[in-house]
This record gives C-alpha cells, sequence and structure tokens, in this order.
C-alpha cells in the first residue's frame, strides 16, 4: 500500500527505485546519500511531516539502484498523562483523504490489514470531524464498527456523541433516533455532553417530546444536568411555546445552584411577556438584578413592549428611565418600541420629546419611527406636527425618507400636509424622486386641484425625470373627470411627440374620458386608432365603447361591436351583458333584453345584483309583472341578496306605479368602466 512514498508492507517498507530518483533531483544528492550512515531513512524524506515518525533499516538494493527494500517498525503508541493514546495524525490525514475516493471502503479495508492498526475511538471522532458529508461520514462510522478487518473496535459515547451532532447539523433525525435507540441497546454509556447534545437536535415545537425523552435517559445512566443542559431544555420548552414547562425548569435550574446567561434570561422573560404572564415577568425582571445579571437594553425593550401593550405608560416610561439611568443605550429597536407604545396611547408630545433624544444620541430612525410618528400625530389630530419632526431629523433627511413621508401622509389622506413636504424637499436641496413625484401628482389629481397638478407635471416634464405613460395617465383621469377635453387632447398630442408610447390603460382613460363628455366620434376616432397601432382593445376598452354608443342611440353599432368583440375572441363579461340589456331595455326592446339575459347565463356569465335589477324594471315597465316576479324568484334561487333597487321595483310593481328606477352606480371595472347604469 502506498504511503508517502513508500510501498509499506506490515514490518518491511518497498521504496521504489523512482520515488528515491525523485528525492535525488529534489534535494540534488546521490540516492546513497539519501539514505542515513546507520541505515535508517531519514525524516528529510517526507515532504510532508506527521504527528508520527517512522524510520527503516535498508536491507537490500539492486546494484543499478533502482530497487531497494527498506524495513520499518512500528512505533510505540504515545500516550498523554491520564493514558489515552495520542491521536496518530498521519493515519488520521490519510483515512481523510481515502474517504473522498468512490472506492474508499475496499481501499481502507487494505489499509487497515496491511497496516495491522486498529484505531481509537479519538481518531474515529477526527475523521468524522474532518467529513462534510454527514451520509459518507455515518457510514464510515458504521464502518468502523463493522468491519471484520478492523477487528478490536467498539464505540464509545465521544464518537457517538460526533456522529449524532453531524447528523443533527444535517437534520437527520431518524438516524439520530437510532443511533439513540443503539446506544441504549448496547449499554454504551452516555455522558452529560450526550445528552446535551440530543436536546439542542430535538428541541423545537414538532420534537419536544423527544427531548424529554433525552431527560429520561439521563437518569437512567445517572447523569447530573449541568448549567448548559438546563439552559437547551428551557430553550427547547420557550421554542415549543410551552412557557409552563420552561419556568418549571427554570426553577430546577435555580435550586440546582445554577444560574442563566444575560440571552437566557432575555429569551425567557420575551416569552413571559408574550404569555401574557406580566407579574411573571417582573419577578424574573427582579430576580436578573439580585442574582447579579445585569439586564441589558434588550431586557428593558421587552418589558416596555409588554407594558405598552397592557397600556401602562407611565410605568414603562419609568423603566425606560432606569434603562437610562443604569448606563444601556437604547438601540433603534428600544427607541421604536417605546413610540410606538407612546403613539399608540396618543402620548405624542412625550413621543416626540423621546425622538429628540434618540436624534441626540446618534440613532438613526428607520422608515418604521416615521411610520409610527405619523400614525400617532394623525390619530391624535396633530399632523401639523409633521414639520417638527423633520427638524429635529434634519441631519438624517434625505430624498428617500422625504418620498417616504410624502407617501404615508398621502396615504393618511392630508394632501396639503404631504405637499408641504414635497416643498420642504424642495427648500432642502433634495430632488424628488420618482415616487415622490408620482404620490404628489396623483394627491393632487383626487383632490381635484387641478392647476396645481397640471403645474407639477410641467416641471417633471422639465426636470431629468424619466416620464412614461403612468404618468400621464393619473393626468388624464383627473381631466376627463372634469371633462376638459382640449387639455387632454393636447397633452395627448404632446406624450406622442415625446415618442411615448399610449398604452391600453392610456386608450380606455381618455375613451372614458371621451364618452364621459358625450364626444361619440372623439370615442370612435380613438378606438380606431387603437384598433389599427400596436395596442390591442380589451373587453374593458369595448364596454366602454358599448356604454358610449348605446347612451347616445347607437344601439345598433353597440351591438354591431358586442359582436365584434366576441368574434376577436374576447369573452363578454358582466359589465358588458348589463350595459347592453340596459339599452335595449330604455329603447322597449325587451325582449332583446331578456334574450341577452338567457345567452349570459348560457355562456357561463352570471348575472349580478346589478343585472337582475335593469332587467326587473325593464319587464315592470312593459308591464310584464308576471315575468318579473318569475325573474325575482330566480335571483333569491341564484343566492343573491336584493338591495334597496330590487325592492323599490317590487313595490312598483304592487302598487302599478311605473317611475323610473332610481340608477347606481357600479364599481368600476380596472378603473376606468363607467357604469351601465349611469345616467351620464
Amino acid at each position: 500500500m502506498r504511503f508517502m512514498g513508500h510501498m509499506v508492507r506490515s514490518r518491511r517498507n518497498w521504496v521504489t527505485g523512482k520515488f528515491l530518483q525523485q528525492l535525488q533531483h529534489q534535494y540534488s544528492m546521490p540516492t546513497k546519500h539519501l539514505l542515513h550512515q546507520s541505515g535508517s531513512l531519514p525524516f528529510l524524506l517526507f515532504k510532508f511531516t506527521y504527528g508520527t515518525k517512522y524510520c527503516g533499516r535498508v536491507i537490500h538494493e539492486d546494484e543499478d539502484g533502482k530497487f531497494i527494500a527498506v524495513e520499518v517498525e512500528t512505533p510505540p503508541t504515545l500516550k498523554d498523562i491520564r493514558g489515552y493514546a495520542y491521536p496518530r495524525n498521519d493515519i488520521i490525514c490519510r483515512i481523510c483523504s481515502m474517504i473522498k475516493s468512490p472506492d474508499w471502503v475496499y481501499e481502507l479495508d487494505d489499509y487497515i490489514e496491511n497496516m495491522e492498526i486498529t484505531l481509537t475511538t479519538l481518531e474515529v471522532s477526527h475523521i468524522l470531524k474532518g467529513e462534510r458529508n454527514c451520509h459518507k461520514a455515518l457510514a464510515f462510522f458504521k464502518w468502523a464498527a463493522s468491519s471484520p478487518r478492523h477487528t478490536g473496535y467498539r464505540h464509545d459515547c465521544f464518537s457517538y456523541n460526533r456522529m449524532i451532532s453531524i447528523l443533527g447539523k444535517g437534520n437527520q433525525l431518524e438516524e439520530v433516533r437510532h443511533l439513540r435507540d443503539e446506544m441504549e441497546r448496547k449499554n454504551v454509556q452516555g455522558n452529560i455532553s450526550t445528552i446535551n447534545i440530543l436536546i439542542g437536535i430535538f428541541g423545537t415545537e414538532e420534537h419536544i417530546g423527544e427531548a424529554e425523552k433525552c431527560c429520561k435517559l439521563a437518569q437512567k445512566w445517572k447523569l447530573k444536568f449541568n448549567a448548559y443542559t438546563y439552559k437547551s431544555l428551557l430553550q427547547a420548552y420557550l421554542r415549543a411555546g410551552n412557557v409552563d414547562k420552561a419556568v418549571q425548569t427554570y426553577g430546577h435550574m435555580r435550586r440546582s445552584g445554577y444560574k442563566l446567561d444575560i440571552f437566557a434570561h432575555n429569551m425567557l422573560l420575551d416569552s413571559l411577556a408574550k404569555a401574557d404572564q406580566v407579574e411573571n415577568a417582573f419577578k424574573l425582571f427582579m430576580e436578573m438584578k439580585k442574582r447579579h445579571c445585569k439586564p441589558d437594553e434588550y431586557t428593558y425593550t421587552i418589558l416596555i413592549r409588554m407594558l405598552g401593550m397592557k397600556g401602562r405608560v407611565d410605568e414603562f416610561l419609568m423603566i425606560f428611565d432606569e434603562m437610562i439611568a443604569n448606563g444601556c443605550t437604547p438601540n433603534l429597536v428600544a427607541y421604536n418600541t417605546i413610540l410606538h407604545a407612546l403613539c399608540k396611547h396618543c402620548r405624542v408630545d412625550k413621543a416626540i420629546s423621546i425622538f429628540d433624544n434618540m436624534i441626540n444620541k446618534g440613532c438613526c430612525p428607520n422608515q418604521f419611527t416615521y411610520s409610527v410618528l405619523l400614525e400617532g400625530l394623525a390619530a391624535a389630530g396633530q399632523l401639523d406636527k409633521t414639520d417638527q419632526v423633520v427638524r429635529l431629523a434634519k441631519r438624517f433627511m434625505n430624498r428617500s425618507i422625504y418620498g417616504f413621508l410624502i407617501r404615508e401622509v398621502s396615504k393618511l389622506g392630508h394632501v396639503a400636509e404631504a405637499h408641504k413636504l414635497f416643498c420642504s424637499m424642495w427648500d432642502d436641496g433634495y430632488k424628488a424622486d420618482r415616487n415622490a413625484y408620482v404620490t404628489m401628482l396623483d394627491n393632487l389629481c383626487n383632490a381635484g386641484q387641478i392647476k396645481e397638478a397640471i403645474d407639477l407635471f410641467n416641471k417633471m416634464c422639465e426636470s431629468d425625470l424619466k416620464i412614461d405613460s403612468a404618468m400621464y395617465n393619473i393626468v388624464f383621469s383627473a381631466l376627463g373627470k372634469t371633462k376638459q377635453l382640449s387639455l387632454i387632447y393636447t397633452l395627448y398630442e404632446q406624450m406622442k411627440q415625446a415618442g411615448i408610447l399610449p398604452d391600453i390603460l392610456t386608450y380606455n382613460i381618455l375613451i372614458s374620458s371621451f364618452s364621459r363628455a358625450g364626444d361619440v366620434d372623439g370615442v370612435c376616432k380613438l378606438f380606431n386608432e387603437m384598433d389599427e397601432g400596436a395596442c390591442t382593445p380589451d373587453v374593458v376598452t369595448y364596454n366602454i365603447l358599448i356604454n358610449c354608443l348605446g347612451k347616445n342611440s347607437e344601439l345598433d353599432e353597440a351591438h354591431f361591436r358586442f359582436k365584434e368583440m366576441q368574434e376577436k375572441g374576447l369573452n363578454p363579461d358582466v359589465v358588458t351583458y348589463s350595459t347592453l340589456i340596459e339599452c335595449f331595455g330604455k329603447l322597449g326592446r325587451v325582449q332583446m333584453a331578456y334574450a341577452l339575459f338567457e345567452e349570459m347565463s348560457e355562456k357561463g356569465c352570471y348575472p349580478n345584483i346589478v343585472t337582475y335589477n335593469i332587467l326587473l324594471d325593464c319587464l315592470e315597465k312593459d308591464g310584464k309583472s308576471n315575468e318579473a316576479l318569475n325573474l325575482y324568484e330566480q335571483l333569491k334561487q341564484q343566492g343573491l341578496t336584493p338591495d334597496c333597487i330590487t325592492y323599490s321595483v317590487l313595490e312598483r310593481l304592487q302598487s302599478g306605479s311605473h317611475r323610473p328606477l332610481r340608477s347606481r352606480k357600479q364599481r368600476s371595472i380596472a378603473g376606468w368602466v363607467i357604469s351601465p347604469l349611469s345616467p351620464k
């Protein structure tokens, strides 16, 4: 077997002439000079040194010097002061290298047989530690105890501990159970490290029963828990959500004379706080201080959050003061926790004071900090103090934070405050980013401040900001609601000149805007432009077009477009059918309206309450009371809930009057569909 260039057979080491020639070339020495004067092979021959040193005696050499035989004596095994054998590092390295081979079992068997050695459990443990693949490590572990050529070896608790730890890291829980049971079956006495490793592996919510079984195993082996065992078991119960068992373990630990570190204390304290065990949490906090376990900023943060959720504002403020007095520097989490608790109970003045302290301490706020403060100011009706917050945080303000504040204030519905923030951003020399611009533009449009919105949009176009169709769509939508068609047309031409292609949403907004203003020619022109271009009309586009044509007495054209959309592979939806049914009904063509109603059901487009109300109104106005009542029964069978309009039609049926149906605006589809019931 090759061993550092040697051919090893038991006590005899065969060295090839080729190897000696390589050494001769490396050291520029004759072959004979490579051998020690006494006949021993020098340690100089080894390129890599090992803990074990092999010496040999030349017993034969060919005349041409190409072949020699060296007899090597097996070195004695060195032991430490406790009597344990030192690991043979050369053997460990050799076997670690062998295991990487696909046929390592055969190579290892030959190596062990030729060397006539038996590995120690410490050497096996070192070899396992050097193998990253848990499956291959397990295969070697099994080989060490079962190979017929590796006689006299038996695993002890140290090798089992190493293997169990490796399998635990690889999440091979079934194999861990097998090894644990194997230790019991083979009467291998484990130590406390075995128990600690097993508890650490099984200390989860799904396997907490296995962890408790390991504790019984410790009793069987008559092992005494140490501090790490108690800590591992306590953390296992906390991860499993069993706070009561964790508290019991903590009690056993105290009575045994052990104490937790700050990390485990905080973990237990946090679990008590989340379990709403406020008194037990405070009791633990007091015990920490009595046992000289100094609370840190996380300890105080846990207590502040717990008291804040309970509304005990004065108490958590006292805890915060104690935290500062004891030299703990609050971190961002601690500040955010106390600010959230204060704002939740509308103590905004105190929150701003704490925020000022936070800034002075050099703690940089994050988006959550600002979000908490804004929500607190809005709830207290003091959103005008946003300027004060911005002034305090001046050193940490940037374009991103300004953009975030503008969006958050806008979400709260305070357009004026958002606009003030936007102006402050400009005054501070920060150019707005795209999100801030779009948010501000959308705010102004929704608030009906069209002039300001147009001014802002023009400023956006003049800046280096990349304008896209989404920004134009916001302005088009606002102008469409106020029927400012000339301005829409001007902006639309500007958009095309800038090389910005309108998308499907742009066309839908434009067509809807012209439809709202009753400009049928403008609607048809835009639709034809869209149809001839690269942007294909969708169902929403056809719904708007059909609605416009139907409302303007172009019923035949509306019905033609209805057929056209189906020919193009577009399936009419409930809005399409409801629109046509209403249009036919208003012109007294009730049979056609009813035929469309039946057609939609046959094609899998189920009518909603709006569709039923439209058809009920048509039937009632046409004097078809029986058909209307039958339709009402069908409505209830479909599981739909009648609304006030349904009951209004039924009232007229009973009284015989034919008042017009009160219209109800239907929820728009994709934001841009005109309701089929809209009177406009």
